[in-house]
């Protein structure tokens, strides 16, 4: 299958539906991926079998090429909106991430000020304080939650850590509201099993979750890209918006984002 892997630190800007002009960062290696799950979605393809943790970029080379390339970008017209943490897996697992952070807001404050900073997470190092207290300080801190029922979530995200749905729900409640949420609505079928997390019973018990954490915005999309599991359906524009319209009279905010 095809995948797509960023082979820099640094890429970009691209052109994101959700996040305008955004300068990627990836601190994953080049050479593969590297995540807590391994989504039957994911762009960046299937976990490969081995990890390659001594490729993860350290700290000071981060530091170095985002300052060149933010002085490179400051005032000109692709002077990003968002500097986004995403790339080949999950950023949060890079031992040095809180202290990145840190690094990101102060040259994002000199030299793009007007640029908010977004971590793409599946949130499952947030029980780890310095990573909590890290993503808290962050503009758009968008964590991911693909269904209503704990099943679902086991196959479509496929976790490789301990996974308490109910847990993972009550750490989102920590943020007092202050969070993005991003679902991504799909069906299909993977090894011989039938998935799908648009059924009522799915999108009820997603609700109830959405109206505990109370986030400040939810996105809900559809696959976009190539996906490793090929047997999946793209969902349409106006079933999401089907999706999204309960919560939208309950008074979320919510985007979607399809076709």
């Amino acid at each position: 299958m095809m995948s797509i892997l960023f082979e820099s630190l640094v890429f970009g800007p691209i052109s994101s539906r959700r996040l305008g002009k955004s300068l990627g960062i990836n601190l994953m290696p080049e050479i593969g991926k590297i995540c807590s799950f391994d989504c039957i979605y994911c762009e960046c393809g299937w976990n490969p079998e081995k990890k390659n943790v001594s490729r993860l970029p350290k700290k000071e080379v981060f530091e170095k090429v985002l300052e060149e390339k933010l002085k490179e970008l400051a005032g000109t017209e692709n002077e990003p909106d968002s500097i986004t943490f995403s790339g080949n897996g999950e950023p949060t697992l890079h031992p040095d991430f809180a202290e990145i952070i840190d690094i990101t807001i102060r040259l994002r404050d000199l030299y793009a000020p007007e640029a908010k900073i977004s971590v793409l997470t599946n949130g499952t190092m947030l029980h780890k304080k310095e990573i909590f207290d890290a993503i808290s300080k962050i503009e758009n801190n968008i964590i991911k939650i693909d269904g209503g029922t704990y099943d679902t979530i086991k196959s479509i995200n496929k976790p490789n850590v301990d996974f308490d749905l109910e847990r993972y729900v009550e750490r989102l409640q920590d943020f007092k509201g202050e969070l993005v949420i991003q679902t991504c609505f799909l069906r299909g079928e993977h090894n011989g099993l039938k998935i799908d997390n648009t059924t009522q019973e799915e999108i009820a018990l997603w609700t109830e979750h959405i109206k505990k954490i109370k986030p400040r915005k939810t996105m809900i999309y559809a696959i976009e890209r190539e996906t490793p599991e090929k047997n999946l359906e793209k969902i349409s524009l106006d079933e999401l918006e089907q999706i999204a319209e309960p919560l939208r009279q309950l008074g979320f905010t919510v985007e979607c984002y399809g076709k």
